[in-house]
């Protein structure tokens, strides 16, 4: 027995979107990039979010036959990656994780900051490894299917580094306890996709209805 999804184009977009929690990623994204100039902070979100993109793209290019090859099913798959998503999302609700990127460093190189925690497992967190495998399934999906879903997946990354450009205002807006305040309800949700995930996953394994 598989998971799907119901596959439309809006459907997709916006699922994706949501999975990758751009506004979550912003206190980290923040946090990553104190004292740089403004130019520099650019290349650390482009950065995050080219680094992002191919893991991603890796997923949905070799996810399936790479779980195929180790003989892992899809359901077991899930699970993994919904505990993975619970525990960042719990961290998130803690505040952890924006600790984490305000301890990078000083010297740290821009591509340094970028990697952990913004893109990974900021941006490509498990949820949204397992999101593009499942969107992209190799036996219901064509591959003229699977290229729009590649390209929503584009979109939703260019619109992930417009909300890192325009960081700054929402700071403002916002002020660092506004952020702090979003970021653990984003946690709280990401939890919440997690519990779905795991419950989902274990009735899949075990046959439940």
């Amino acid at each position: 027995m598989g998971t799907t999804f119901t596959h439309t184009f809006l459907y997709e977009l916006v699922t994706l979107f949501v999975i990758l929690d751009p506004v979550a990623t912003v206190p980290i994204f923040l946090a990553a990039t104190v004292g740089l100039t403004r130019r520099q902070s650019l290349l650390v979100a482009a950065y995050a979010v080219l680094i992002a993109f191919g893991v991603l793209l890796f997923f949905i290019v070799g996810g399936q036959l790479l779980l195929n090859a180790l003989h892992i099913p899809m359901p077991s798959f899930q699970l993994a990656g919904s505990i993975v998503l619970l525990l960042f999302g719990l961290k998130m609700v803690l505040g952890k994780v924006t600790e984490e990127a305000a301890s990078i460093p000083p010297g740290a190189s821009l591509l340094e900051r970028s990697i952990y925690p913004l893109a990974m497992p900021g941006i490509a967190g498990a949820g949204a490894m397992l999101t593009v495998v499942l969107l992209t399934d190799n036996n219901v999906r064509s591959l003229k299917e699977q290229l729009i879903t590649t390209g929503e997946l584009v979109l939703c990354m260019v619109a992930l580094f417009c909300l890192y450009a325009m960081s700054g205002l929402l700071f403002r807006l916002l002020g660092r306890a506004g952020i702090e305040i979003v970021s653990r309800v984003f946690g709280l949700i990401l939890a919440s996709i997690a519990v779905n995930g795991l419950v989902t996953a274990i009735k899949l394994s075990f046959g439940f209805s």
